[in-house]
């Protein structure tokens, strides 16, 4: 740009205010509508499809430009805030009487993507978080805010893989990282990254922000006064919404540490692989939270896929929630409690609204009409013996004040924006009614004022009239002129009568005229002050809002309960899993044919089930349907059997199909080494491990002895509770060597040419691969099929004999025996620091590593 001093006096203040909010949209009001100039012009009108033209010159150029109408603004940002973008709204704060030059300007509320309070802005069902995160020293501190319920939480996280999964989990639509921010890969290719000072994240910045937002002197009452790297993060992101908000923020009452061994952990690819709330497309359809989700609120709705996400490991918790949901379910309280629940709305959002100073007029009637539920939901709730449900009653009954004063202020049905007015209800401000009544009286007090002045001076050609350039009047024809009183003075002169105006008429103009813009600045001015008196019951209304979110979420598990036919599982502390006649709870509720049910076992002495079958045979479906119902055990919910007991699980791994990272340069093979790999680092006795048909993107042998090995590691060392599915038979032979270890399979019957799929776990290995049918069954052409039969008696003729199965297992245990020898190899690569070594400490390096190298020969030649 050129030269302030150049530009007209409108540009410069414009690129001052500019010059403060340089890497985001500005949006300038101009009367009736909001300007965008220069390259915000340009780049306005490519996102959001406006014309860019020019507005006359400046410092000798033509100013590039593009705008919207005022009224238009929520539409528009909703466009931004999809597309990632942020805007900064620049609003007339002067008066223009007073004003020499441009009216005041100033930046009133700055739009981002993670702030967004606007319900139109907003998606309804899902939370809008926006996150910070800080490194240091190898570990992570991670802050989450949801600005439209004040919900402020942290974290301290161990490693990568787990702050990955984090992020997954909770998904912010911004995210504030420090500019030395070195694990990068992380996040990138993520949308609304925000890069910010170092500065932001200092522990000094961070706990003098947080102390100012709780009003305290220290921390220590949060009982996060230790999570020095979580405190970091979360100081950054206060002060990042502060300043996008102006404003103060009320509802944010408390931060609350996120202990994560309080929770089951689920990495990236099992929240894909299990299609909890997304299907492996990115759709929601034909998912965990589809078939669950019957919430009557939104809130609610959010609050579920918040428990799905994030499931719990304490029984007490669970078992809290599950004799609630049993007591609402055997009393089918569910039925009078959804009508009610749907009346209430998402109150959520709307008190944060409040809170923030930006609710309109229908947010307080939605508010008043979730208030005006709570007598009858008192009523439902009066009888309620659980415990945990008696609290919720409690939090959940009748605000009687609050419903009063919005009954006593707001009209019925408001306009949509306090500007319009005719929002403050009648008899609530008697100074309102006033300036109201006289501009409603208008008419009556002329009609009334004409025949009075007629009768009075006997003009019976006297009319009382308006106009808007002259005003009232009282108008006289020529003729009868002279019959006017001494009070009576000409305003105007016309070809055949004569305008006068009185003291009185004078006096009333006065009123009248201005009693629209008075009676809309009382308005504006009492509107005000409801927020002032809404704010002291500001925590009774968000404690209003937890609870019947809750009672949403308990109720609809109770209606899905008793709608699909669950059953409520037994919760222990023992590593272990039963399950009678288990079902998939998405799979049953797509097919048009009765879903086969199957049972499961698992415990101390039956730790890993081989399983084998023909593909199409139903191995994943038993695989997810168990790890479905492990998670839905763990949110405190019914699940798809007819009875369960289940034991305390720490994570949910799976390993189920692959793809090519091309991103990333990595094969299908490599992308399943890497899950495998991750697995076998992290699993431990209390985790439940899915693993389907491991080492198939790699040659028979190779696939084989990965699939042995890590089959074996996960029995021997980690000890999990393990799903192995798998197309090698002679893995069927692991249960001979490992008294924990059990074969079942999927049974298929081939009759001529068709193959009927049994869908029924049973024990012991499968025989039969079925290949071939599938193959069939999938249309390949009846040729290549002829041609695989002849080949596959080929391969028989020559197939391995049972006698000889040692030999090759030899062979797979002698592959398997490197990989410790590659373990040691590669911490001791990972150890070395090649730009730190002298030539002569170089050498001594190689020497180790040879040495790690002929040790491990050694030891496989012992064995």
């Amino acid at each position: 740009m050129q030269n302030d001093q150049k530009h007209t006096p409108m540009i410069q203040q414009y690129l001052k205010l500019k010059a403060e909010h340089s890497e985001i949209l500005l949006f300038y009001r101009m009367g009736d509508f909001y300007e965008l100039f220069y390259d915000d012009a340009k780049l306005a009108s490519q996102l959001l499809d406006i014309s860019l033209t020019h507005r006359g010159k400046s410092a000798g150029k033509p100013v590039p430009m593009a705008g919207i109408p005022f009224h238009s603004l929520e539409n528009y940002l909703a466009k931004l805030i999809q597309l990632g973008e942020s805007a900064a709204i620049c609003e007339q704060v002067g008066d223009p009487h007073t004003n020499k030059g441009p009216v005041e300007r100033r930046v009133v509320q700055i739009i981002t993507p993670g702030t967004v309070t606007d319900e139109v802005l907003l998606p309804e069902k899902i939370d809008n978080l926006i996150a910070a995160i800080y490194h240091c020293k190898g570990k992570f501190g991670y802050s989450t805010l949801d600005i439209t319920s004040g919900r402020f939480q942290l974290t301290e996280i161990e490693t990568e893989e787990v702050m990955a999964s984090e992020l997954l989990r909770t998904s912010p639509r911004e995210l504030l990282f420090p500019e030395n921010f070195e694990p990068i890969q992380l996040i990138h290719n993520r949308n609304g990254n925000r890069c910010r000072p170092v500065w932001e994240f200092e522990f000094d910045t961070a706990k003098q922000q947080l102390n100012q937002q709780f009003d305290t002197n220290n921390l220590v009452g949060f009982g996060i006064e230790e999570a020095i790297l979580g405190l970091c993060a979360a100081g950054c992101l206060i002060q990042y919404v502060k300043n996008t908000q102006r404003a103060a923020l009320p509802h944010i009452r408390s931060l609350t540490f996120q202990h994560q061994k309080k929770f089951m952990l689920l990495d990236a690819t099992t929240r894909r692989n299990l299609e909890i709330t997304h299907n492996l497309s990115g759709g929601s359809e034909n998912t965990l939270s589809k078939v669950l989700d019957h919430s009557a609120t939104t809130m609610g709705s959010r609050m579920l896929k918040r428990w799905l996400h994030q499931p719990i490991r304490c029984i007490n918790t669970l078992n809290k929630r599950l004799s609630a949901i049993e007591e609402i379910k055997d009393r089918f309280l569910f039925s009078e409690l959804r009508p009610i629940l749907k009346q209430i709305g998402d109150i959520e959002r709307i008190i944060a609204r409040v809170a923030l100073r930006s609710a309109k007029p229908r947010d307080m009637t939605r508010l008043r009409q979730a208030l005006e539920q709570l007598p009858k939901l008192e009523i439902i709730l009066s009888s309620v013996t659980h415990p945990y449900l008696a609290e919720l009653a409690m939090s959940s009954r009748s605000r009687e004040k609050i419903y009063l004063l919005l009954k006593n202020a707001i009209k019925e049905n408001p306009p949509v924006l306090i500007r319009d007015g005719n929002v403050i209800a009648e008899g609530y401000n008697k100074e309102l009614d006033e300036w109201r009544n006289l501009a409603k009286g208008t008419k009556d007090y002329l009609d009334k004022l004409e025949i009075n002045e007629r009768k009075r001076h006997s003009i019976d050609t006297l009319k009382v009239g308006y106009n808007s350039v002259h005003g009232f009047f009282i108008q006289v024809s020529r003729k009868q002129s002279h019959l006017v009183p001494p009070n009576y003075f000409r305003r105007q002169t016309l070809k055949n009568t004569e305008r006068y105006i009185i003291p009185e008429l004078k006096e009333y103009e006065n009123k009248v005229l201005n009693s629209r813009s008075k009676a809309l600045e009382i308005e504006k001015k009492l509107w005000e002050e409801l927020f002032d008196l809404l704010m002291p019951n500001l925590e009774s209304l968000q404690n209003l809002a937890s609870a019947i979110a809750q009672i949403d979420v308990l109720q609809n598990l109770a209606e899905r309960a008793e709608t699909l036919n669950y059953c409520r599982p037994f919760l222990t502390q023992n590593s272990e899993i039963y399950i009678q006649s288990g079902r998939h709870p998405v799979v049953e509720q797509v097919i048009d044919k009765p879903f086969i049910p199957n049972s499961i076992e698992l415990n101390e002495e039956r730790k890993m089930l081989i399983i084998t079958g023909p593909n199409m045979g139903g191995k994943s479906t038993y695989m997810r349907q168990t790890a479905l119902i492990v998670l839905m055990a763990h949110i405190g919910s019914y699940v798809p059997a007819e009875s369960v007991q289940i034991g305390s699980v720490d994570r949910i791994f799976t390993r189920v199909g692959a793809s090519d990272d091309l991103a990333s340069g990595r094969s299908t093979f490599m992308v399943e080494m890497t899950e495998t790999a991750n697995i076998l680092h992290n699993a431990t006795a209390y985790s439940l491990v899915i693993m389907d048909e491991i080492g198939r993107g790699t040659s028979t042998y190779d696939g084989l002895s990965l699939a042995w090995a890590s089959a074996q590691y996960l029995a021997e060392k980690n000890n999990s509770l393990t799903l192995f599915a798998t197309h090698y038979f002679e893995l069927t032979k692991l249960p001979d060597q490992l008294s924990n270890l059990a074969n079942v399979h999927l049974n298929a019957v081939e009759h001529g040419n068709k193959i009927v799929f049994m869908h029924s776990i049973q024990t012991g290995p499968a025989n039969k691969s079925h290949g071939l049918a599938v193959a069939r069954l999938a249309g390949i052409p009846k040729m290549a099929i002829k041609e695989a039969f002849i080949k596959l008696k080929e391969l028989e003729e020559t197939a391995i004999k049972p006698n000889e199965t040692k030999f090759r297992l030899a062979a797979v245990r002698n592959q398997k025996n490197i990989i410790p020898t590659l373990n040691l190899l590669a911490k001791a690569l990972r150890d070395i620091q090649p730009d730190d070594l002298t030539p002569r400490q170089a050498l001594d390096e190689l020497y180790r590593l040879k040495g790690i190298i002929l040790n491990g020969n050694k030891k496989n030649d012992q064995k």
